[in-house]
């Protein structure tokens, strides 16, 4: 059985590969009935300086096995803009 810290390496990898965008970080974990569900924030543009390079979150679903099986980007904003946590 795979770790937590493995299956989110896993994901940031499929993710990077299925969007071509760097997967930044992963600010939100659960397991759901047949899988996991995630949030992965991805870099979409690097800028200079780096504070205004722009991210997104990215609602990721995966299977048991921590396969993707859907995704969809729920949010952009810049690095440092600061994110209220309201859906």
């Amino acid at each position: 059985m795979a770790t937590t810290l493995d299956l989110i390496r896993n994901v940031k990898t499929q993710v990077q590969e299925l969007t071509g965008f760097y997967a930044d970080s992963v600010s939100d974990f659960n397991e759901i009935e047949g899988g996991w569900e995630m949030t992965v924030n991805l870099l979409e543009l690097k800028r200079i300086p780096a504070s205004t390079d722009l991210l997104a979150a990215y609602r990721i679903v995966l299977d048991k096995d921590g396969n993707v099986t859907g995704y969809h980007r729920s949010r952009r904003y810049l690095r440092d803009q600061v994110m209220d946590d309201a859906p």
